[in-house]
């Protein structure tokens, strides 16, 4: 038990780190202060430039994916792989190091997921590009994925506790979204390729 809650504790931390907060501040610019505000890979490619959101989006990535591979390296059972694929992705979300002020955990959920369902994930990733496709904006697309996610991991045949932690995930995701949906329903979210 005491391993358990050490990966946990670790995922959380992990999730924690700020990327897109540290690879703007290289830029020379706070990502907090610009755009929506956000530390995720779309406001730091409109803030910092495309090459930098890009980057953001593999780091930020890559905490949900080392999160499930440690918990597998383990050998946990389904439901603490679940939770450690959690705990870093409400590390992304809530932050220690930004005063529990972070991102919308899209890349941490989607490295997460991409570590235990990778065909699941490229059905996501799939659903997200046409979305953002059609539409030219980012977070419609976020929306649509963060739906279709315990869905999919179902239909892949996951284990229950994966598709719950599917549909938490894409619960928080879709609050986390809450200004984007006012946005959207203002007609003033910005799409894809703009600078505002």
């Amino acid at each position: 038990m005491l391993e358990v809650v050490g990966l946990i504790i670790f995922a959380y931390l992990l999730g924690s780190v700020p990327s897109g907060y540290v690879l703007g501040k290289i830029a020379g610019v706070d990502v907090r202060t610009v755009g929506s505000g956000n530390v995720g890979a779309t406001n730091v490619a409109r803030a910092a430039g495309k090459s930098l959101g890009v980057l953001t989006l593999i780091f930020d990535a890559a905490k949900g994916f080392v999160a499930v591979i440690a918990a597998q390296r383990l050998g946990l059972s389904d439901a603490f792989v679940a939770l450690s694929a959690i705990a870093a992705f409400l590390g992304h979300l809530y932050p220690v190091y930004l005063r529990f002020k972070g991102g919308k955990g899209v890349a941490t959920g989607l490295g997460a997921l991409l570590a235990l369902a990778p065909m699941a994930t490229l059905v996501l990733v799939v659903v997200f590009v046409l979305v953002v496709g059609i539409s030219r904006i980012v977070s419609i697309g976020s929306i649509a994925a963060a739906l279709a996610t315990p869905l999919v991991l179902w239909f892949f045949q996951q284990p229950p506790a994966i598709v719950y932690m599917g549909g938490f995930i894409g619960c928080m995701s879709i609050v986390r979204h809450r200004g984007n949906i006012q946005r959207l329903l203002a007609g003033s979210e910005p799409r894809f390729g703009t600078t505002h």
